[in-house]
């Protein structure tokens, strides 16, 4: 298994103006710009933690929510199922609360009830993490506008796009990296000994291939990728270096995967992902990258590409460095992209 002048001319010219991106945008102790300090223009100081923070917050507090709300659903389900209650028929509340009974008196049998219902439950994992990914969206799509809005009225200077041709170095990486990377982890015996990392593949590939695209494959690295590198990422890196800003954002993209194997995974792709948004300039690009590393693993699991692969310890090393040579390769193109913003100069006509 793989988890923006009137009576002025504008001229454009093209330099190295990282120092001055920055300065335009650092924030003094208080947390206000210091270019507007000195207009007399003294804008409401943000904190900077929520400020951080707060787009994975309101993640985590949208995903608690769908979970609980499915959970008490599915086990009314359950319970109506097991009891044989019509709830049509006037006995209805009568014979729920018998069943209930039943359970609450029995101690042995009320533990592997709740057994029963969070295993059977685990089976929707997939479905409920695309659906509170789906409400999520448009959350930090919002934020995202707003961010960029405050950068245009603040005079920050942007990385320029990269072409749209050049997203075919991210889609030859990502599926390199994909197959390289899981059998890496695979050949160090990590998978194997993570019964966690089993437990989350075998509930998140549990799912029909059409609902692990969609949730896996589409709503799932959308709404992680605005939140860690679209807003995150870019909010760190507008006062820091984007070393700096991608090892913070990676290590806690990794850290909650909550099992070793997917810390690791998530860390190196999440360290991926921030170099293709510098590089590309758009946050289209890591949306992008992770999509196609899901989408791609789906498909592998779906049809036991990794069992194949691992049936030949041959096969598997001549593919991992196949993959490698590829991956690099794909490096190399994308860090020869011209990510430079374009200084802009005004001058009187």
């Amino acid at each position: 298994m793989v988890s923006v002048v009137s009576n002025q001319t504008t001229v454009h010219v093209r330099k190295n103006v990282r120092n001055i991106m920055e300065q335009q945008y650092r924030m003094n102790p208080d947390g206000m710009d210091e270019n507007r300090m000195h207009s007399g223009s003294v804008p409401k100081p943000e904190n900077r933690f929520l400020r951080i923070w707060g787009p994975l917050f309101i993640k985590w507090g949208i995903s608690l929510a769908v979970s609980v709300i499915a959970l008490m659903i599915f086990e009314m389900f359950v319970i109506m199922q097991k009891s044989g209650v019509d709830f049509s028929a006037a006995q209805a509340s009568a014979q729920l609360q018998e069943f209930m009974q039943n359970y609450m008196s029995d101690s042995a049998a009320s533990v592997e009830f709740a057994n029963e219902i969070s295993q059977e439950f685990m089976k929707y994992s997939t479905l409920v993490e695309g659906l509170a990914a789906l409400i999520t969206i448009p959350i930090m799509l919002l934020l995202f506008h707003k961010d960029r809005v405050k950068e245009k009225v603040s005079g920050f200077i942007s990385n320029k796009k990269a072409s749209i041709w050049k997203y075919g170095y991210v889609f030859l990486m990502m599926i390199a990296l994909t197959i390289g990377v899981n059998n890496l982890l695979k050949i160090s015996g990590m998978m194997s000994a993570s019964e966690e990392y089993e437990q989350t593949m075998s509930a998140l590939y549990a799912a029909s291939l059409p609902m692990q695209l969609l949730c896996l494959g589409l709503l799932v690295p959308m709404c992680e990728e605005l939140v860690f590198r679209g807003l995150m990422f870019r909010r760190i890196r507008q006062s820091g270096t984007f070393l700096q800003s991608a090892l913070y954002t990676s290590a806690v993209f990794g850290f909650l995967h909550m099992n070793m194997v997917q810390m690791i995974y998530g860390f190196c792709l999440g360290m991926v992902f921030c170099y293709l948004y510098e590089k590309y300039g758009s946050v289209k690009a890591p949306i992008f990258a992770h999509m196609t590393a899901n989408v791609f693993a789906v498909f592998m699991t779906h049809f036991n590409a990794m069992e194949w692969m691992r049936e030949e310890p041959v096969k598997m090393g001549v593919i991992t460095i196949v993959c490698a040579s590829v991956a690099s390769s794909m490096y190399v193109l994308i860090q020869r992209i011209d990510e430079k913003p374009e200084q802009v100069i005004h001058t009187e006509s």
